[in-house]
């Protein structure tokens, strides 16, 4: 659990969190003043940022609480990922298809069997 509040990537979300809600009060207050000035249309703004501010608290929440995909996980995708890709290939050469088709389905198979691309956290 330690790591997870206080690893530097940790702290890192922490110090923009701090940063995104000190300036989402700023805005807000700023637009409050504009509006108490008389200038109707600011009040939404100043309703507005507290609701960024929100927003930022549950995009924190949710980086933190990301979890990495364990090397079981994994495995299980890949296992997985065969076990379908193997029954598509006895399906389709049960069925007679016309070549376009076959060499449409090969080329997607292709596709899926290139590097995917890192996403974050995964």
């Amino acid at each position: 659990m330690k790591s997870k509040w206080y690893s530097p990537r940790a702290l890192l979300l922490h110090l923009t969190l701090l940063a995104w809600l000190s300036g989402c009060v700023a805005a807000a207050v700023w637009q409050f003043g504009r509006a108490s000035d008389g200038n109707a249309l600011s009040y939404l703004y100043a309703i507005e940022w507290p609701v960024f501010g929100f927003a930022g608290i549950l995009g924190w929440y949710a980086l933190i609480n990301i979890e990495k995909v364990t090397e079981a996980q994994e495995k299980a995708r890949r296992e997985f990922e065969e076990k379908m890709r193997a029954e598509a290939q006895s399906a389709r050469a049960l069925e007679s298809e016309s070549p376009e088709l076959a060499a449409y389905n090969d080329h997607l198979e292709a596709l899926a069997q290139q590097p995917r691309k890192k996403l974050w956290g995964h």
